[in-house]
């Protein structure tokens, strides 16, 4: 069957404008109003207009709940009765258990063992019954499918769903709304459920209008796929954005990035956790690895004095995970850095290299004094110190004070690697 074949039977089950129309009215029942934010920082960084669409403002910290509220509203009332059933490590099993509870239809959500207690909890708030069954999201859906079978729950899937997409796709309705001269949408992709909506809809309403789809470089199963043609599955994902850490992306999805997506750009790690110092600092707004995509993809965007709208797709992260970001952003940024230097072991000393780093300017939040390095007592006593800096350039400057006074600063790189 040729793919425009497929792309027109699929458009009467979902992926229309008059779907479009009657989901953007539905969704308003769950959602907050999410208006455009206009971010002079990365305007100034970029040379375009930047905007962003905060869907980590929602209720449930994403927005997943427009796909799950939609899907649930074109069940019918046997499909209601049998119950809900979805597997999910954090966005969409909280979009699913908020939009179920007001419905009034139960729900059961299977998460894996790994997801955070703050994400289990949070979706048993909502009234859910929880299931946790094995280690990565593939596990935990297939299981949700047998439970499906085995007591014949209505299973809504993440994002291969054209009603789901549909749901997704009403912040494109908005955006367009709010600025109807948008040149370039910035929508991140894991299953491609989001990118899905908000471009058929985008395209649908300005064919002008650029999408760019943004994707994990240790996840990029769509831009994979795009090059092969048809859909497939990596064989493994590594990546800190565990939302869109996906190895297939949606079949049913896969005609409508064809048509509608103009290209794909991945981002490394390191540039999410840079993008998290930048929200935190510039917008005081917190925003989940995954919803970072589109913000460190700004700077790959080789275009000037175009109005960009980067989709903040959620905001769901724990404070533990939250501090090891910030730290490790801090630390690439040339902000935090370690340095060791060797000491003769007599008093005076250490007084001797606390002078020189006050002239610096350098702020010292870590001394470790080590008196055992060395059987020479000329040079016996090792002192590292991490110090606070204003970036690179100072960092430079004050290891340059330290090597003029003979103290041969050595930099030590921070021990271990972040990961979500």
């Amino acid at each position: 069957m040729a793919k425009e074949q497929v792309l027109e039977e699929e458009k009467e089950e979902g992926l229309t404008l008059e779907k479009f129309e009657e989901a953007s009215e539905e969704v308003k029942k769950v959602t907050q109003e999410t208006k455009l934010v206009y971010s002079e920082y990365f305007s100034a960084a970029t040379g375009n207009k930047v905007y962003f669409k905060p869907e980590n403002m929602q209720y449930t910290g994403a927005y997943k709940v427009r796909g799950a509220y939609y899907k649930i509203s074109t069940l019918t009332e046997e499909e209601k009765q049998r119950g809900l059933i979805t597997a999910s490590a954090g966005n969409h099993a909280q979009g699913v258990a908020y939009a179920a509870k007001l419905a009034g239809i139960p729900a059961t959500i299977v998460m894996p063992t790994t997801t955070p207690l703050m994400k289990v909890n949070r979706t048993r708030s909502y009234g859910a019954e929880v299931v946790l069954y094995g280690d990565v999201f593939d596990e935990a859906c297939d299981h949700a499918y047998e439970l499906a079978a085995e007591h014949g729950y209505t299973f809504v899937h993440p994002f291969n769903d054209l009603d789901v997409a549909t749901g997704q796709g009403t912040i494109a309705m908005e955006i367009i709304k709010e600025l109807p001269t948008v040149d370039y949408i910035l929508v991140p992709i894991g299953g491609g459920g989001l990118c899905t909506g908000v471009s058929t809809l985008a395209k649908l309403l300005n064919p002008k209008i650029k999408v760019i789809g943004v994707e994990p470089a240790g996840a990029n199963c769509m831009q994979e796929s795009l090059k092969a043609g048809h859909v497939l599955t990596l064989p493994a994902v590594n990546t800190i954005a565990d939302g869109t850490a996906v190895k297939r992306p949606g079949e049913k999805l896969f005609p409508y990035i064809q048509k509608n997506v103009d290209e794909i750009i991945t981002v490394e790690d390191s540039e999410l956790i840079v993008a998290f110092l930048d929200m935190v600092e510039n917008h005081k707004m917190i925003v989940e690895n995954s919803g970072l995509l589109t913000v460190a993809a700004l700077k790959h965007l080789n275009v000037q004095k175009k109005k960009i709208v980067s989709i903040l797709s959620g905001g769901n992260m724990d404070v533990i995970t939250m501090s090891s970001v910030v730290q490790h952003g801090l630390i690439q940024r040339d902000r935090i850095f370690t340095v060791s230097v060797l000491l003769p072991d007599k008093p005076g000393e250490l007084a001797k290299v606390s002078s020189l780093l006050a002239e610096q300017r350098g702020n010292v939040i870590k001394l470790e004094h080590n008196q055992f390095i060395s059987i020479n007592r000329n040079a016996a006593v090792e002192l590292r110190i991490t110090l606070e800096a204003e970036g690179t350039e100072h960092k430079n400057r004050i290891v340059q004070a330290l090597n003029d006074a003979g103290y041969r600063p050595k930099l030590v790189k921070s021990k271990g690697t972040y990961s979500d």
